[in-house]
């Protein structure tokens, strides 16, 4: 099952976009991959045990590396570029150039190939969501 949504109401751009198109960037020309992990982390966070941009690997207008721990206890290195994230390491802070693993569009995508942890609290997040908007049409 693959989910490209955010349940929580979130944006995964977080507005970012819509910035850089009204400072006359003009969107995808100009990205910074700092603030893109960041909306990144924020989007998850609730569905996995601890999710960071990394502080040791250097962030770029390019490329940024987010560490992440899933609910099973796994820890990942994902690298978050223009064509999308993958994983390039098996620890925090760890990159392994042999490593090659598939891109994701999403990292929605990506957590759901990893985690069948993920996958539930995505999918119970997404319940509580339904149910609160099905109450407040009620009222």
């Amino acid at each position: 099952m693959e989910t490209d949504c955010n349940p929580v109401g979130l944006s995964s751009m977080s507005g970012l976009e819509e910035d850089a198109e009204l400072n006359g960037f003009g969107g995808a020309d100009m990205k910074d991959m700092k603030l893109e992990a960041e909306a990144v982390v924020s989007d998850v966070l609730f569905a996995v045990n601890n999710m960071f941009v990394s502080k040791t690997l250097r962030c770029a207008d390019d490329v940024a590396y987010i560490n992440v721990e899933t609910r099973e206890g796994s820890r990942y290195c994902l690298e978050l570029t223009e064509a999308g994230l993958r994983v390039v390491g098996y620890a925090f802070d760890q990159v392994d150039d042999h490593l090659h693993t598939p891109y994701h569009e999403t990292v929605y995508s990506l957590l759901d190939t990893l985690s069948p942890a993920y996958r539930e609290a995505f999918g119970n997040a997404l319940l509580q969501r339904l149910e609160a908007l099905k109450r407040d049409g009620q009222s």
